[in-house]
């Protein structure tokens, strides 16, 4: 019912927050103790976008089995919603809920610092494209195609 996701931290320069995020797996339960009892009230309520990130990351580990799984966040505001290690490689996942993502400057820190392989944004459009080099936007949906994370 609920999963604890474990902070990711190294040694490196920045201070790193270290405690778990908590997410309630189930988004119906989740709904049903917010509140939440149509799709209008979904999406104007405050904690939609949270609602949405425990979803696609409950999404994520299903269909990508990682070895290892974990969040990033500084106390500085850098964040990554996933940090995947499969097969000795590292990649991070954003998950939005927005129209069109953009490129942050987390995204960037995250790829700089952790020395990740590469960025896959999730969000709720219906269009695949490029944010940079090694960061890409796929639409949720396509994970059930195979999509690369």
């Amino acid at each position: 019912m609920v999963r604890q996701l474990p902070p990711w931290h190294a040694n490196l320069k920045k201070r790193h927050v270290k405690a778990p995020k908590i997410y309630l797996r189930d988004s119906g339960l989740l709904h049903h103790l917010l509140g939440i009892h149509s799709e209008k009230d979904l999406l104007t309520n405050p904690k939609s976008g949270a609602s949405w990130e425990g979803y696609a990351i409950e999404e994520v580990l299903r269909t990508t089995a990682p070895d290892e799984a974990f969040f990033w966040a500084t106390h500085n505001g850098a964040e990554i919603d996933l940090v995947l290690i499969k097969d000795g490689r590292m990649f991070g996942v954003e998950c939005k809920i927005m129209d069109a993502p953009r490129l942050t400057p987390s995204m960037q820190i995250a790829l700089k610092d952790l020395k990740l392989n590469r960025i896959t944004v999730l969000y709720s459009g219906k269009k695949r494209y490029s944010l940079s080099d090694r960061i890409d936007v796929f639409p949720l949906l396509s994970l059930a195609d195979g999509a690369p994370v």
